[in-house]
């Protein structure tokens, strides 16, 4: 299975006090590769260095390239889209990071996402496929 991923799943597998982390590390056990859009990684190092200091950051990227993330690019196609998402779901939570989410997922044509944001991401209607598919708790 391929997958995209949100920053909360990543955070809550690098955080060992979260409670959902071993859902999550199944999910991620569960996947082949996994796309992490590079708006998601400044979040993820915004939260890690928040939570734990430059340590905790500095010690996920170096790990980074022996796991199963991939880094994404985002391309002028994914801002356009990532922009009529924020419009199409102004009166919401959606932000950048979750519409960059779901466009890169568009573009890769992925249907499964990576989140413990349940919320934003069973509102969002891709253009590829009626909706994602959002583990830990959906079957993908």
């Amino acid at each position: 299975m391929r997958a995209v991923a949100d920053s909360s799943f990543v955070i809550a597998i690098e955080n060992d006090e979260q409670h959902n982390r071993e859902e999550c590390r199944t999910a991620y056990d569960q996947c082949g590769k996994i796309y992490l859009p590079q708006s998601t990684l400044n979040e993820v190092a915004y939260f890690l260095t928040r939570e734990g200091g430059n340590r905790a950051t500095t010690t996920f990227l170096k790990r980074l390239p022996e796991t199963k993330y991939m880094l994404e690019c985002l391309l002028p196609e994914d801002l356009s889209r990532i922009t009529e998402l924020l419009e199409k779901y102004s009166d919401t939570r959606l932000d950048f990071v979750d519409a960059s989410v779901a466009a890169v997922a568009e573009r890769l044509n992925i249907t499964t996402v990576l989140t413990l944001d349940r919320r934003d991401f069973s509102l969002i209607r891709p253009k590829h496929v009626d909706y994602f598919a959002v583990p830990p708790s959906d079957s993908a």
